[in-house]
C-alpha cells in the first residue's frame, strides 16, 4: 500500500522565533528552555567527573554561570538546591525510590488521599485506539504537532482530536530528528503543524499548577495490546518512587516478559506524561532512556523537588 501521509517540517528548522511559542511570555516557563541547557551541562559535568566529588563552585563553572546563578536556577527550576538535586541523582536516592515497588503497583489509590506523588498521574486519563488503527500505520488519522519550550527542552507535542498521543524531547539541532522517530510510528497519519491545538496541551503538561483531577488531560495510547498495557501499568507509578521491568511483566499477567516489557517502556511514545522515566533496573540503576539518561536524570531530579523540596 501506497504511503499517502502528507509532512511538513518541524517549525524550529526555521529560525522565526513566533514559531515556537513562548508559553507565556517573560514567566517561568519561558525561562525553563535556558535553563535547562544550564541543568543539562551540570549533569554532564558531574557524570563526567563524579571520581573528583566537585564541589558547586566547579560545576557552575562548567555550566557557565556562577555559584549563586546556579543555586538560584536551580530553586527555580525544581524547587531543590544544587546540593538537593545531586542528592537526588545519586545511586541511593534512586534505590529508595524502588522500595516497595510492586506493593505500589498493586494499590488502589483514590483522587485527594494520596498527596503530591500521585498529583501529575491522577490528572491524566487515557483510552487506546483500537488495534485496527496501530496496524494501519495511522492511517486515516491526523496528527497536529508542534515544538515548544519545556523543563527538560524542546518538546514535541503531537495530538489527535481526541486527546495527546505523541511526547518527545530534542535536544539543539536536533528537532528533525525527534519529528522523524516520532513520524515513523505512524508512518500513513497526516501530520499537520497547528499551535491552536497542541500549545494549549503543551501548557498544561508542563505546568504543575494545572494538574487538576476534575480537569484531566486525556491520553490516547496507540500501540499493540501489550504495549498499551504496560504504559498503562506506567501511570500507577507516583511520582517521586520508580519500578522495575520484572515488577511491571508480573503487573501485566506475565511475570518472564521483562524484556518485552522493556522494549515496550522505550516504545513509549507519550514520554514524561506516560512515566517511562521511572523504569530503573532493580540494582538502581537508571538503565536507558530513549530521550538520553541525561534528560532521565534531569527529570527524575525535578520531580524530586516536586515532591519534597529542601
Amino acid at each position: 500500500m501506497a504511503n499517502m501521509s502528507t509532512m511538513t517540517l518541524p517549525p524550529t528548522l526555521a529560525p522565526e522565533p513566533a514559531l515556537v511559542p513562548p508559553l507565556g511570555g517573560t514567566g517561568p516557563r519561558a525561562r525553563a528552555e535556558g535553563d535547562y541547557a544550564i541543568v543539562r551541562r551540570a549533569i554532564a559535568h558531574i557524570r563526567g567527573n563524579w571520581r573528583d566529588q566537585p564541589d558547586i563552585d566547579t560545576i557552575a563553572e562548567a555550566a557557565g554561570v556562577t555559584p549563586d546563578e546556579l543555586h538560584h536556577l536551580f530553586r527555580r527550576w525544581c524547587g531543590l538546591t544544587p546540593k538537593g538535586f545531586l542528592q537526588a541523582l545519586t545511586l541511593e536516592h534512586a534505590r529508595s525510590l524502588l522500595r516497595d515497588s510492586a506493593s505500589i503497583l498493586d494499590a488502589a489509590y483514590e483522587v485527594g488521599l494520596s498527596g503530591p506523588g500521585r498529583l501529575h498521574d491522577l490528572f491524566v486519563t487515557h483510552e487506546a485506539m483500537s488495534p485496527g488503527e496501530w496496524k494501519s500505520g495511522g492511517e486515516g488519522l491526523t496528527l497536529s504537532y508542534g515544538f515548544f519550550p519545556s523543563q527538560f527542552g524542546l518538546a514535541l507535542v503531537i495530538a489527535t482530536e481526541r486527546g495527546l498521543c505523541g511526547l518527545a524531547f530534542a535536544d539543539a539541532g536536533e528537532e528533525a530528528k525527534a519529528f522523524a522517530d516520532m513520524k515513523s510510528r505512524w508512518p500513513r497519519a497526516r501530520f499537520v503543524e497547528d499551535a491552536t491545538i497542541t500549545a494549549p496541551i503543551a501548557r498544561r503538561i508542563f505546568d504543575p499548577g494545572t494538574w487538576r483531577p476534575d480537569q484531566p488531560l486525556k491520553v490516547i495510547m496507540i500501540g499493540t495490546d501489550f504495549e498499551v498495557r504496560v504504559w498503562q501499568t506506567l501511570l500507577k507509578i507516583p511520582m517521586g518512587h520508580a519500578s522495575t521491568y520484572s515488577d511491571i511483566a508480573r503487573k501485566v499477567g506475565n511475570p518472564k516478559a521483562a524484556r518485552a516489557v522493556g522494549a515496550a517502556v522505550g516504545k513509549n511514545p507519550v514520554c514524561f506524561v506516560v512515566p517511562c522515566h521511572r523504569v530503573i533496573g532493580k540494582s538502581g540503576d537508571l538503565t536507558g532512556y530513549h530521550w538520553g539518561l541525561t534528560r532521565k536524570r534531569a527529570i527524575l531530579g525535578w520531580e524530586a523537588g516536586q515532591v519534597g523540596g529542601e
